[in-house]
Protein backbone atom coordinates (compact mmCIF):
# COMPACT_ATOMS: atom_id res chain seq x y z
CA UNK A 1 0.00 0.00 0.00
CA UNK A 2 2.69 2.04 0.81
CA UNK A 3 4.87 1.86 -2.50
CA UNK A 4 1.31 2.26 -4.16
CA UNK A 5 0.98 5.58 -2.35
CA UNK A 6 4.45 6.75 -2.99
CA UNK A 7 4.33 5.94 -6.59
CA UNK A 8 1.33 8.06 -7.23
CA UNK A 9 2.59 10.97 -5.22
CA UNK A 10 5.87 10.50 -7.71
CA UNK A 11 3.66 10.54 -10.63
CA UNK A 12 1.13 13.15 -9.67
CA UNK A 13 4.06 15.90 -9.24
CA UNK A 14 6.09 14.95 -12.36
CA UNK A 15 3.08 15.38 -14.77
CA UNK A 16 2.10 18.43 -12.48
CA UNK A 17 6.28 20.38 -13.11
CA UNK A 18 5.65 18.50 -16.99
CA UNK A 19 2.45 20.65 -17.27
CA UNK A 20 3.37 23.39 -15.46
CA UNK A 21 6.97 23.87 -17.34
CA UNK A 22 4.88 23.70 -20.97
CA UNK A 23 3.38 27.09 -19.87
CA UNK A 24 0.09 29.02 -19.71
CA UNK A 25 -0.31 28.93 -23.60
CA UNK A 26 -0.28 24.91 -23.71
CA UNK A 27 -2.91 25.19 -20.28
CA UNK A 28 -5.32 27.48 -21.48
CA UNK A 29 -5.39 25.77 -25.23
CA UNK A 30 -5.53 22.58 -27.27
CA UNK A 31 -3.84 22.44 -30.36
CA UNK A 32 -3.99 18.80 -31.87
CA UNK A 33 -0.35 18.38 -31.10
CA UNK A 34 -0.98 19.55 -27.45
CA UNK A 35 -4.22 16.77 -27.29
CA UNK A 36 -1.97 14.16 -28.47
CA UNK A 37 0.84 14.91 -26.18
CA UNK A 38 -1.75 14.58 -22.99
CA UNK A 39 -3.18 11.36 -24.43
CA UNK A 40 -0.31 9.66 -24.54
CA UNK A 41 1.28 11.13 -21.16
CA UNK A 42 -2.33 10.13 -19.24
CA UNK A 43 -1.90 6.61 -20.71
CA UNK A 44 1.97 6.56 -19.33
CA UNK A 45 1.35 7.44 -16.47
CA UNK A 46 -1.15 5.06 -15.24
CA UNK A 47 1.22 2.28 -16.36
CA UNK A 48 3.50 2.19 -13.05
CA UNK A 49 0.65 2.94 -10.84
CA UNK A 50 -1.87 -0.09 -12.37
CA UNK A 51 1.44 -2.24 -11.70
CA UNK A 52 4.24 -2.05 -9.11
CA UNK A 53 6.07 -4.31 -11.15
CA UNK A 54 6.95 -2.00 -13.68
CA UNK A 55 9.69 0.40 -12.38
CA UNK A 56 8.85 4.01 -11.99
CA UNK A 57 11.39 4.88 -14.94
CA UNK A 58 9.91 3.31 -17.31
CA UNK A 59 6.92 4.98 -16.72
CA UNK A 60 8.83 9.14 -16.23
CA UNK A 61 11.14 8.46 -18.58
CA UNK A 62 8.79 8.86 -21.71
CA UNK A 63 6.91 11.43 -19.78
CA UNK A 64 9.17 13.97 -19.83
CA UNK A 65 10.49 12.87 -23.45
CA UNK A 66 6.94 14.25 -24.56
CA UNK A 67 7.13 17.14 -22.30
CA UNK A 68 10.91 17.99 -24.04
CA UNK A 69 9.17 16.88 -27.69
CA UNK A 70 6.52 19.40 -27.22
CA UNK A 71 8.71 22.58 -25.93
CA UNK A 72 10.92 21.63 -28.87
CA UNK A 73 8.01 21.57 -31.48
CA UNK A 74 6.60 24.86 -29.77
CA UNK A 75 9.38 26.45 -30.14
CA UNK A 76 10.01 25.45 -34.12
CA UNK A 77 6.39 26.53 -34.72
CA UNK A 78 6.92 30.03 -33.30
CA UNK A 79 10.04 30.69 -35.60
CA UNK A 80 8.77 28.44 -38.87
CA UNK A 81 5.11 30.10 -39.92
CA UNK A 82 4.54 27.08 -42.65
CA UNK A 83 5.36 24.39 -39.98
CA UNK A 84 2.98 25.64 -37.50
CA UNK A 85 0.40 25.89 -40.21
CA UNK A 86 1.44 21.69 -41.17
CA UNK A 87 0.92 20.98 -37.31
CA UNK A 88 -1.63 23.04 -36.13
CA UNK A 89 -3.76 23.98 -39.39
CA UNK A 90 -4.82 27.79 -40.25
CA UNK A 91 -8.25 29.62 -38.84
CA UNK A 92 -11.57 29.10 -40.99
CA UNK A 93 -13.94 31.60 -42.04
CA UNK A 94 -17.23 30.34 -41.24
CA UNK A 95 -19.41 32.90 -41.88
CA UNK A 96 -18.02 35.98 -44.26
CA UNK A 97 -20.80 39.09 -44.49
CA UNK A 98 -23.72 37.67 -43.04
CA UNK A 99 -23.31 34.08 -45.55
CA UNK A 100 -22.13 30.72 -44.04
CA UNK A 101 -19.59 29.18 -46.00
CA UNK A 102 -20.37 25.31 -46.85
CA UNK A 103 -17.32 24.14 -47.49
CA UNK A 104 -15.37 25.64 -44.75
CA UNK A 105 -18.23 23.66 -42.87
CA UNK A 106 -18.08 20.48 -44.60
CA UNK A 107 -14.10 21.03 -44.44
CA UNK A 108 -13.96 21.50 -40.78
CA UNK A 109 -16.95 18.93 -39.98
CA UNK A 110 -18.80 21.64 -38.53
CA UNK A 111 -22.25 20.76 -38.23
CA UNK A 112 -25.16 23.71 -37.80
CA UNK A 113 -25.92 22.73 -34.62
CA UNK A 114 -22.57 23.20 -33.62
CA UNK A 115 -22.34 26.33 -35.14
CA UNK A 116 -25.77 27.78 -33.64
CA UNK A 117 -24.52 26.37 -30.17
CA UNK A 118 -21.43 28.56 -30.24
CA UNK A 119 -23.45 31.81 -31.72
CA UNK A 120 -25.60 31.09 -28.37
CA UNK A 121 -23.42 31.40 -25.96
CA UNK A 122 -22.06 34.37 -27.29
CA UNK A 123 -25.88 35.63 -27.53
CA UNK A 124 -25.94 36.08 -31.66
CA UNK A 125 -29.36 34.68 -32.98
CA UNK A 126 -29.50 36.03 -36.46
CA UNK A 127 -26.63 35.19 -38.68
CA UNK A 128 -27.25 38.80 -40.76
CA UNK A 129 -25.81 40.73 -38.06
CA UNK A 130 -22.60 38.93 -38.37
CA UNK A 131 -19.17 39.98 -40.47
CA UNK A 132 -17.16 37.47 -39.77
CA UNK A 133 -17.12 34.37 -38.01
CA UNK A 134 -13.57 32.69 -37.88
CA UNK A 135 -13.32 28.85 -36.17
CA UNK A 136 -9.91 29.43 -34.92
CA UNK A 137 -7.43 26.83 -34.90
CA UNK A 138 -8.20 25.31 -31.00
CA UNK A 139 -11.74 24.88 -31.94
CA UNK A 140 -12.98 28.39 -30.45
CA UNK A 141 -15.15 30.45 -32.77
CA UNK A 142 -14.75 34.07 -32.68
CA UNK A 143 -17.07 36.35 -34.11
CA UNK A 144 -17.35 39.88 -35.34
CA UNK A 145 -20.02 41.67 -36.04
CA UNK A 146 -21.03 44.09 -38.61
CA UNK A 147 -20.64 47.60 -37.77
CA UNK A 148 -24.39 48.63 -37.17
CA UNK A 149 -24.85 45.61 -34.86
CA UNK A 150 -21.31 46.04 -32.53
CA UNK A 151 -22.29 47.87 -29.12
CA UNK A 152 -21.58 51.65 -29.09
CA UNK A 153 -18.36 53.30 -27.45
CA UNK A 154 -17.92 56.18 -25.42
CA UNK A 155 -15.79 57.59 -28.28
CA UNK A 156 -18.25 57.04 -30.76
CA UNK A 157 -20.57 59.37 -28.53
CA UNK A 158 -18.24 61.88 -27.59
CA UNK A 159 -18.26 60.84 -24.31
CA UNK A 160 -15.47 61.21 -21.98
CA UNK A 161 -14.99 58.23 -19.42
CA UNK A 162 -12.49 58.16 -15.80
CA UNK A 163 -9.92 55.69 -16.65
CA UNK A 164 -10.52 53.38 -13.27
CA UNK A 165 -6.67 51.40 -13.98
CA UNK A 166 -6.39 48.13 -12.93
CA UNK A 167 -8.32 46.70 -10.39
CA UNK A 168 -6.92 44.77 -7.31
CA UNK A 169 -8.16 41.68 -4.90
CA UNK A 170 -6.86 43.08 -1.62
CA UNK A 171 -8.88 40.97 0.63
CA UNK A 172 -9.66 37.32 -0.14
CA UNK A 173 -11.77 35.43 2.46
CA UNK A 174 -10.46 37.26 5.55
CA UNK A 175 -6.65 37.06 4.46
CA UNK A 176 -5.13 40.46 3.63
CA UNK A 177 -3.20 40.43 0.42
CA UNK A 178 -0.32 42.70 1.38
CA UNK A 179 1.35 42.28 -2.21
CA UNK A 180 -1.42 43.82 -3.89
CA UNK A 181 -1.89 46.47 -1.70
CA UNK A 182 1.64 47.57 -1.95
CA UNK A 183 1.18 47.44 -5.97
CA UNK A 184 -1.96 49.76 -5.48
CA UNK A 185 -0.20 52.27 -3.50
CA UNK A 186 -2.38 51.64 -0.11
CA UNK A 187 -1.29 50.19 3.33
CA UNK A 188 -2.99 48.32 6.26
CA UNK A 189 -4.03 51.75 7.97
CA UNK A 190 -5.50 52.67 4.59
CA UNK A 191 -7.68 49.52 4.69
CA UNK A 192 -8.41 49.82 8.51
CA UNK A 193 -10.10 53.11 7.41
CA UNK A 194 -11.80 51.65 4.17
CA UNK A 195 -13.22 48.69 6.12
CA UNK A 196 -14.35 51.13 9.28
CA UNK A 197 -16.49 53.46 6.78
CA UNK A 198 -18.34 50.14 5.69
CA UNK A 199 -18.88 49.01 9.43
CA UNK A 200 -16.95 46.31 8.98
CA UNK A 201 -14.44 45.47 12.17
CA UNK A 202 -11.60 43.98 10.77
CA UNK A 203 -10.04 42.08 7.51
CA UNK A 204 -10.92 38.56 8.77
CA UNK A 205 -14.92 39.51 8.24
CA UNK A 206 -14.50 40.58 4.78
CA UNK A 207 -14.94 38.11 1.83
CA UNK A 208 -14.16 39.69 -1.21
CA UNK A 209 -12.35 43.48 -1.23
CA UNK A 210 -11.26 44.84 -4.23
CA UNK A 211 -9.74 48.37 -5.01
CA UNK A 212 -8.89 50.15 -8.29
CA UNK A 213 -6.69 52.93 -9.32
CA UNK A 214 -9.46 55.53 -9.20
CA UNK A 215 -9.71 54.34 -5.42
CA UNK A 216 -13.15 53.11 -6.11
CA UNK A 217 -13.78 50.09 -3.55
CA UNK A 218 -15.93 47.16 -3.60
CA UNK A 219 -16.64 44.82 0.05
CA UNK A 220 -18.11 41.85 0.27
CA UNK A 221 -19.08 41.03 3.88
CA UNK A 222 -18.32 37.51 4.92
CA UNK A 223 -22.05 35.78 5.12
CA UNK A 224 -22.99 33.17 7.83
CA UNK A 225 -22.89 29.52 6.41
CA UNK A 226 -26.14 27.93 5.89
Amino acid sequence: MAIVFIRTLIVYFSLLIAMRLMGKRQLGEMELSEFVVAALIADLASHPLQDIGIPMLNGLIPIFTLFCLEVIISGATMKHIRLRGLLYGKPSIIISHGKIDQNEMRKNRFTVDELTEELRTQSVLDISTIEYAVLETNGQLNIVLTPENRPVTAQQMNVQVQDTGYTAIVVSDGRVLDTNLRRMGRDRNWLAKKLSSAGISGPENVYLMMVNGADQVYVAPKEDAK
